[in-house]
């Protein structure tokens, strides 16, 4: 009996790895991952604009001072050292410094760009989880898109846009945070109420779904009661009536 459960738990095994790269070769991990190259590719974009732009000004300022009085090669050295300290700075303000062992998600940014960070923050963190809780994750993530489209048109400080901005930036990264600095050597010990840290992470991660799932509802629905009542007014003052 015991031979029949170990070869039954390595078929789930194998089966779970199988999954694991369809989904992430044609699934929804494949297009977040289009949509983190996207990113990285408009991040770079503004990296090298910036760059282009510091170089510019120090140039101007350069040629500036040269018309004014000569600067010899004293001169043009310390400007190819200003330069490259300009650049140097340039890129990492713009790439923010270089990203982080563990991402975070800012607080301090508009409703549809936290969407934006808190979908890479997923992406980035995803293979670090176990198996049951990338689904979540993953549950979570085919949310986002509709998510994003109603919190671009509702105000930062509307209780629900704060609610998902919470969930978003705060708690769930806080959760996925803690569980990464959990030893994996203890993740499979049983707390006081008889659960392990993987139970506890994918709970954690089943409720914020449940959570972000709940505001989007909210916030569409609002949506379509709008639709509805202008709707109800327009055919109310301009709709043609029958005569006898």
């Amino acid at each position: 009996m015991t031979e029949t459960n170990d070869k039954v738990s390595k078929a789930l095994a194998r089966f779970d790895r199988v999954m694991t790269v369809i989904d992430e070769k044609q699934g929804p991990v494949a297009q977040q991952a289009r949509r983190e190259r996207q990113r990285k590719t408009a991040q770079a974009g503004r990296v090298a604009r910036n760059v282009v732009v510091a170089m510019v000004a120090v140039a101007a300022i350069t040629i500036g001072v040269g018309l004014v009085m000569p600067i010899g090669m004293f001169g043009f050295l310390a400007a190819l050292l200003l330069a490259a300290a300009v650049v140097v700075a340039t890129y990492y303000w713009s790439a923010g410094g270089g990203e982080p062992s563990i991402p975070s998600v800012p607080t301090d940014v508009p409703n549809g760009e936290m969407v934006q960070r808190f979908d890479s923050f997923l992406y980035r963190t995803r293979r670090a989880l176990p198996a049951p809780a990338q689904t979540v994750v993953d549950g979570i993530t085919s949310q986002l898109g509709t998510l994003r489209q109603t919190l671009e048109r509702t105000d930062t400080l509307d209780p629900d846009a704060q609610e998902a901005r919470r969930l978003m930036s705060v708690h769930l990264p806080g959760l996925i945070e803690r569980y990464a600095n959990v030893p994996a050597a203890y993740r499979s010990e049983v707390d006081g109420e008889g659960k392990t840290v993987d139970q506890r992470l994918i709970e954690g991660l089943q409720a914020s779904r449940t959570a972000l799932g709940e505001v989007n509802e909210r916030l569409a629905r609002r949506d379509l009661d709008a639709f509805a009542t202008q709707g109800r007014f327009i055919e109310t003052k301009y709709g043609q009536t029958d005569e006898v």
